[in-house]
């Protein structure tokens, strides 16, 4: 039965990710954030409903491990958008610009 909370709580987390994510997008570190947060929602939810399988340990390593990727991509992203541009602004981006 608890496991039946934390894949609800994991799930809850994982949608108020998606609004934040959707509602707060001026910056580019809020969206680094929410998609951060989505991402261990996630993880929390696959470890809640693998821990009967055999490779529930492996899975979620991989998973935590590509989390982490992540996140030193995006900051590593994100400085050299404000090196480039001098702020992180979502808005400032443009695909038409070289």
């Amino acid at each position: 039965m608890s496991t039946f909370y934390l894949v609800l709580i994991s799930m809850v987390g994982f949608f108020m990710a998606l609004l934040t994510l959707s509602l707060q997008y001026k910056h580019f570190l809020s969206v680094l954030l929410s998609l951060e947060a989505a991402t261990m929602n996630l993880f929390i939810m696959l470890f809640a409903l693998s821990n009967n399988t055999a490779f529930s340990g492996q899975t979620s390593l991989i998973l935590i491990t590509l989390g982490a990727c992540e996140a030193s991509l995006g900051l590593s992203v994100l400085v050299a958008v404000i090196r480039s541009r001098g702020n992180d602004y979502v808005s400032s981006f443009s695909s038409q610009k070289c």
